[in-house]
């Protein structure tokens, strides 16, 4: 059994992020080019790694179906064009997800746990989880008490992740850190070693509620931490930076930083993943210029 003492021992033991180095090193991984072919490849594999999310009060089963038609043909002119990873909602609106995908292979990813604060009694957070995998979810998108890790309390952010986690029966649970309430790199790499022991399959960055959500040098820190984690456990852990990334550009600086400092073994939809509402539609329109050779409008595409 895990205590208090032990697992603040061992997360404030882990070495230090050097702030300086890590923001250069992303900034440098940001310039890199990459010819023709690699970006066609890019952009596709992009696509299959976007989870196409509406996190809105307003959301309503219409909406949530058209957009799970999306996900599962996102240019319905070009039948060559891969599938979303999956569509993230709210549990209410998870089994009509479920019902529009269908077989089509693209998951149902649900945000549980009083998302986007967090801040809920853990019989309300472990029901909230049960209610979205009984409606069929594939996916529970969990989000940790900052508050409680910030004062320390890691035991209580552990075992909440391990009690979701066992609440999530065979769907797979990303564990969200919210980073730009945590404060330093030191904290996200702390927070990335916290969840992927407590048994999260993926790190993910932010709710896209808090602003700055997903960035590069953060996003640098958490795949060094789930590299480290395979080395150390031989367990690998997904990332998913969310929030914010919403041009083909941005996403092929990600992925060239998951070849850089993961490998090549995390360029796949299991194990990284896009947490977007705009994006898509950025790549589908170079996807389209590098086809055609010509633009088509932004609004050649649905709007989300």
């Amino acid at each position: 059994m895990r205590s208090d003492a032990s697992l603040s021992r061992f997360l404030h033991g882990l070495p230090g992020v050097d702030q300086v180095g890590a923001e250069a090193r992303a900034a440098s991984l940001g310039t890199r080019s990459i010819k023709t072919t690699a970006k066609e490849y890019a952009i596709d594999l992009a696509i299959r790694m976007v989870d196409l999310t509406t996190l809105e009060g307003q959301d309503t089963p219409g909406k949530v179906r058209a957009l799970a038609s999306k996900a599962m043909r996102p240019d319905p002119a070009d039948p060559t064009c891969p599938a979303a990873a999956a569509v993230c909602v709210y549990p209410d609106m998870v089994a009509t997800a479920k019902e529009t995908l269908g077989s089509s292979g693209v998951h149902v990813a649900a945000v549980a746990t009083a998302f986007p604060s967090g801040r809920a009694a853990l019989d309300i957070k472990l029901a909230d989880t049960h209610d979205a995998v009984e409606a069929g979810a594939d996916e529970i998108d969990m989000v940790i008490d900052r508050g409680a890790f910030l004062a320390g309390r890691y035991k209580q952010v552990y075992d909440e992740i391990v009690a979701v986690r066992e609440a999530c029966g065979d769907a797979h649970l990303k564990v969200i850190f919210e980073t730009g309430e945590l404060q330093t790199y030191d904290n996200v790499r702390r927070a990335s070693w916290l969840a992927m022991m407590a048994g999260g399959h993926f790190i993910k960055t932010s709710t896209g509620k808090v602003q700055p959500a997903a960035t590069l040098p953060v996003t640098l820190v958490m795949l060094e931490a789930v590299r480290d984690f395979r080395e150390a456990t031989g367990q690998m852990v997904g990332v998913k930076p969310a929030g914010g990334i919403r041009t083909s550009k941005d996403a092929i600086k990600y992925l060239v930083m998951v070849n850089e400092i993961a490998g090549p073994d995390w360029l796949d939809p299991d194990w990284f993943r896009f947490g977007a509402s705009t994006l898509l539609n950025d790549l589908l329109m170079q996807r389209t210029k590098m086809r055609t050779g010509r633009y088509s409008g932004p609004d050649y595409f649905t709007l989300d």
